[in-house]
């Protein structure tokens, strides 16, 4: 058995700038930047979009900022009040371009100048001889654009791309057509829900295992998996550690990011699985239902990092009745980072989606005897 040196871990499906991305190759520089531009303005109340290019002037000719003698910077930002703006003559490579694309839906690339994980094509007389001379970047061509009216494929293209008639063909012109083609693909790239029931706190307060207090005539942690799995792919039980733990029809899954609470329990969903959304919710909620759980999924926002409750109780945002995005991982990681280890702190710092709760009473938390009592008195009284 061949020795590995490193921890093997699950690597979401990143390209080079972000998970869903495509360059534009086979034309000319102005007609990609054109074709850009057209596809964000159609798809910009959709989707938040990226895009990827090389100035073509000599950095060399152009001063860095705006400011007198400030070469000697190797970084700067300036609020422009509409939008933010960094400078750096720092080292860039694709580790650091996935965390600067982390919040885009979508990246457009110009082909001539960097390499993407899927390709659109274009057709072009004007510059067949400089697509011959990248057919290395085609790996994955998704579709095939002409500019004229004979759409007629070259023959080295054909030599290489041996499924090329099965590859969509549209004109270069028709916006509308690439526009539903894109919108079909990142409709078809929404990550799959999973569950994820915490229940590896202590319990400190309550005095015994809050997974295990039943109140709807079985185990709480077994209740609410029983209703993710009506909404969710596949449904987990997050536990500190598997020792001493039974399994009772769901698989388990132990913290691998130790003693940090829900936090931990969160990070170590995505450790296991990056590329899929959780469903997180925690095990001491009584009251929440399927309806309360098929509304939040019915508003959740893929764009967002997540999608949270405002909490009836204090306007904050609930992270432990959220869906978390898979672009919300490497966020957490940061935000770990710089020494800080809870999720509600992180929803209230992040571009999130915030609903209001049908009924705020399905929200209510249980940490202690006496709201123990109270939330039995409620249930009876159903």
């Amino acid at each position: 058995m061949a020795h590995q040196k490193h921890t093997k871990l699950s690597k979401p499906h990143n390209g080079y700038f972000g998970s869903n991305e495509w360059s534009i190759l086979g034309t000319t520089c102005s007609n990609i930047q054109q074709l850009a531009n057209d596809l964000s303005h159609g798809l910009k109340e959709k989707y938040k979009i990226g895009y990827v290019d090389a100035d073509h002037k000599n950095a060399e000719t152009e001063q860095f900022t705006h400011q007198e003698n400030s070469a000697s910077f190797q970084m700067t930002y300036t609020d422009k009040i509409g939008y933010h703006r960094f400078d750096s003559r720092l080292d860039y490579d694709t580790y650091t371009f996935r965390s600067v694309f982390n919040e885009m839906d979508m990246v457009i690339v110009n082909g001539n100048h960097f390499q993407a994980k899927k390709q659109i094509v274009v057709i072009d007389p004007v510059k067949e001889e400089s697509l011959s001379r990248k057919l290395d970047r085609l790996t994955d061509v998704e579709l095939i654009l002409f500019t004229q009216a004979e759409r007629k494929f070259p023959a080295y293209l054909e030599k290489h791309l041996s499924d090329l008639t099965s590859i969509p063909a549209l004109g270069f012109h028709q916006t509308d057509r690439i526009l539903s083609f894109l919108e079909q693909k990142m409709h078809q790239a929404v990550p799959p829900l999973y569950g994820l029931v915490l229940s590896g706190g202590k319990s400190t307060r309550m005095g015994r295992d809050k997974g295990q207090i039943s109140y709807h005539g079985k185990p709480q942690r077994l209740f609410l998996a029983d209703i993710l799995t009506q909404l969710c792919e596949k449904t987990f039980l997050s536990v500190r550690t598997i020792e001493g733990e039974k399994e009772e029809g769901f698989p388990l899954l132990a913290d691998s990011f130790y003693d940090l609470g829900p936090f931990g329990g969160i990070a170590s969903a995505f450790r296991s699985t990056p590329n899929v959304a959780w469903m997180v919710v925690a095990c001491d909620l009584p009251l929440l239902d399927l309806s309360t759980l098929k509304y939040l999924t019915e508003n959740r926002n893929p764009s967002a990092v997540a999608t949270a409750f405002n909490s009836p109780w204090n306007e904050f945002p609930e992270p432990l009745i959220s869906i978390w995005e898979p672009r919300s991982y490497p966020v957490l990681l940061q935000f770990l980072a710089q020494g800080y280890s809870c999720p509600r702190k992180v929803l209230i710092n992040a571009p999130v989606q915030l609903i209001d709760v049908p009924d705020g009473k399905k929200l209510m938390n249980v940490n202690q005897p006496e709201e123990y009592r109270e939330a039995m008195r409620i249930i009876q009284k159903k």
